[in-house]
């Protein structure tokens, strides 16, 4: 089949490298894809918000399926208007979408589904932002009701950056990006933090394997938030009934209780969860592949990929075989542009990416996420700039690998956590 993905970071390189090298995939297309998914596929110039120029786009090169990456063309409706033409899409409506595009959505659905998450208030006056931080106490957790770019949440024991934080939130101008009017301050949720994928076709619900990443920017979760600097999987430490524990009683739930309310949810569901002392907690849902999780979560996935995207777009997933999985681990390391994630310095050339290919391949990859050619030339095109992934027997080996790769890289003023997955493997 001909497979068109939308989107340009490393996420959407980790899906265009693995659908690169499935048998069934005959033509690879990506929109608007960057330098590294540019040596596995076709590039394409389209506006990923607009749903009728994607569609225009998939009908000219023939698709036989289009796989939305980023959340911001599903929450705008993208897929819903490429099901429309015919063409099976991955990727959930628009209206079931809102399960990341809305905070308050996702917690009126987790409370109507039973689903263990968080207390929390949902806000749209300086008033009830005070009650809330008052009743929740320090550390006080306050995100963004809208699209963030996965950083729209601050966790914070002082209340007065609490406060304007979730100021900020409801009283932007309207129109503003991922702007709603509304803020939701919840508790805090202790213990480790794990995602688990799972690919829906709004029925049938196939977990992927579990991946933890980091999200502050700096060594010893230090720093701001980020979109995350890394990544593994598996997870040594998790309990082996972790992912039949989620299926049960989040995963299914939600989608069982989409499915009621006639939005279902086609596409890929992302559990952001806490175990805490009290059991496992939803800490958000996205409703699209993770980024850096995709890049760990695809490198150990041995089962072809186009089919599961395709049956899950047809709604034939229950037709789909248990997904078949490598003994190996793997740990990603992003490499960001200085001054990230305030205001990334961009424009620089990146030295060293045939190195790795030449001594680190084919254990050890990069991923491109910010990145456009120059001729011959590689430069920065954003925050985080490249995901360096590598596989290994185990986390030690994997994270040995990774750096390994990492210190090939040359970048001006760029910077990457030390850390990774160092403590899973026992360093």
């Amino acid at each position: 089949m001909k497979v068109l993905v939308i989107g340009g970071g490393a996420r959407e390189h980790a899906l265009c490298r693995s659908l690169s090298l499935d048998p069934d995939v005959t033509a690879l297309h990506c929109a608007p894809g960057n330098a590294g998914i540019a040596e596995v596929a076709e590039l394409h110039q389209v506006d990923a918000l607009d749903g009728t120029a994607v569609t225009a786009l998939a009908r000219d090169l023939e698709a036989g399926l289009v796989v939305i990456g980023p959340e911001a063309p599903l929450v705008a409706g993208v897929a819903d208007a490429v099901r429309a033409a015919g063409i099976p899409c991955f990727g959930p409506s628009g209206e079931a979408a809102q399960l990341e595009g809305s905070k308050a959505f996702a917690k009126d659905v987790m409370a109507s589904a039973g689903v263990p998450t968080a207390r929390s208030y949902v806000c749209t006056t300086p008033e009830e932002i005070d009650e809330a931080l008052d009743a929740f106490g320090a550390p006080y957790v306050v995100k963004d009701d809208g699209l963030a770019a996965g950083k729209g949440v601050v966790v914070t024991d002082d209340v007065e950056q609490a406060r304007a934080h979730a100021l900020s939130c409801v009283a932007a101008p309207p129109g503003s990006s991922g702007v709603t009017g509304r803020v939701v301050i919840e508790e805090y949720l202790d213990g480790p933090e794990v995602s688990l994928f799972a690919i829906t076709d709004g029925t049938t619900v196939l977990p992927l394997s579990p991946a933890q990443d980091f999200k502050r920017a700096y060594d010893g979760d230090e720093g701001p938030n980020t979109g995350g600097m890394g990544a593994y999987s598996p997870l040594p430490w998790a309990d082996p009934k972790l992912v039949d524990e989620v299926m049960d009683t989040v995963l299914q739930p939600t989608v069982d209780e989409l499915h009621r309310r006639g939005t279902p949810f086609s596409g890929l569901l992302y559990a952001g969860l806490a175990i805490t002392s009290r059991g496992v907690r939803v800490i958000e849902f996205n409703a699209r592949f993770g980024d850096p999780e995709t890049q760990v979560v695809l490198a150990r996935l041995r089962t072809p990929l186009a089919s599961v995207l395709l049956n899950a777009a047809q709604g034939t997933l229950d037709a789909e075989p248990p997904l078949n999985w490598r003994d190996e681990a793997a740990v990603t390391v992003v490499v960001a542009a200085e001054n990230y994630p305030a205001a990334p310095r961009t424009g620089d050339a990146i030295g060293g990416l045939d190195e790795v290919v030449d001594v680190d391949a084919p254990h050890a990859y990069v991923l491109h996420a910010g990145t456009k050619r120059d001729g011959e030339r590689v430069l920065s095109a954003g925050g985080r700039v490249l995901s360096v992934t590598a596989t290994g027997e185990d986390l030690a080996q994997a994270r040995s690998r990774a750096y390994a790769a990492v210190g090939r890289i040359r970048l001006e003023g760029s910077h990457h956590r030390t850390d990774i997955a160092r403590k899973a493997a026992g360093e």
